[in-house]
């Protein structure tokens, strides 16, 4: 393959291009069984909305971050992990900053053109959520870098958890389904933070980013990632209150896996288990999601 289309093939970390749709989809999916306005035309365009505002995110991380990641030490664990060549295109020479933010501007051009096709006040809802979630992100990229209590983290991990919800916005209103659902995913989304960071923290210390990791130790991680997953389990059981039992059955699973990674962790204390367990905190993302699309179809 041709080294360019390697770099963006890794700049867009286009591995798990499936996950951000089928999370994104999931709250559409949710909003039609409460309000009733499926369409399969619909449904393509919610999720080609959240494929590219996805994307668009990953660019602007990386171009926020571009002289950081340049002093990365560690290149075969978190980057290697999410990009399918293991490079950081930008730092590396192989996408330019001004290529990188020129794809930001496509992406988010073409976002904006596609949330607009939405009836208001959907439109405005979602529109307001990618600009915040764009927002919030370039504040924990400049946040991490000066920082002696993980505000960036609490703050940021914001807009992963308001993905699905923006899906949910683009079929519903900002209601309990709405909010549970923002609940429920953001103890998650802080506890696959805590695992990032524990995997990646030889790079952040080389880089004098001030993460979970390097603020707390590997201990203050451990405690984070478990103190989250149990929040984490409080807000499910609340959320399954409002689902039926195909979305049920699968959060259940869903928290299994997750309680077994948190575990696996707590008992061998090093980014190496951490990077063993990465995968299922994605598989509980896609099981959530694929469960509570499911059981709203259904």
């Amino acid at each position: 393959m041709n080294p360019v289309l390697r770099g963006y093939t890794d700049l867009l970390r286009l591995q798990f291009f499936f996950a951000w749709p089928v999370l994104f989809c999931s709250g559409y999916l949710l909003a039609t069984s409460a309000y009733g306005f499926f369409s399969w035309f619909d449904l393509a365009k919610v999720a080609l909305i959240g494929f590219l505002g996805f994307e668009g995110g990953f660019v602007l991380n990386d171009y926020v971050d571009r002289n950081y990641d340049a002093r990365d030490i560690e290149p075969e664990k978190l980057t290697k992990y999410w990009r399918t060549f293991g490079r950081r295109p930008i730092p590396d020479g192989i996408i330019s900053p001004r290529q990188a933010l020129c794809l930001f501007g496509l992406l988010t051009g073409a976002t904006i053109v596609l949330i607009a096709t939405l009836p208001y006040p959907h439109s405005a809802y979602v529109f307001l959520i990618m600009v915040y979630s764009y927002g919030v992100e370039v504040f924990y990229q400049l946040r991490k870098r000066d920082q002696h209590f993980p505000v960036a983290q609490v703050a940021g991990r914001t807009d992963f958890a308001l993905f699905p919800v923006a899906g949910y916005l683009c079929a519903g209103i900002p209601d309990i389904h709405a909010l549970l659902y923002f609940v429920f995913f953001y103890p998650f989304a802080l506890a696959h933070l805590g695992a990032n960071d524990l995997i990646d923290v030889r790079n952040d210390e080389a880089r004098g980013m001030n993460t979970v990791t390097t603020l707390y130790g590997i201990s203050g991680t451990v405690v984070w990632i478990a103190g989250c997953t149990g929040i984490h389990v409080v807000t499910a059981l609340l959320f399954m209150t409002r689902l039926g039992w195909i979305a049920r059955g699968g959060i259940l699973l869903g928290l299994c896996l997750l309680a077994t990674a948190a575990a696996v962790i707590n008992k061998n204390r090093t980014p190496d288990t951490a990077l063993k367990v990465l995968p299922l905190f994605h598989v509980t993302m896609l099981i959530y999601a694929v469960s509570i699309g499911l059981d709203s179809v259904f």
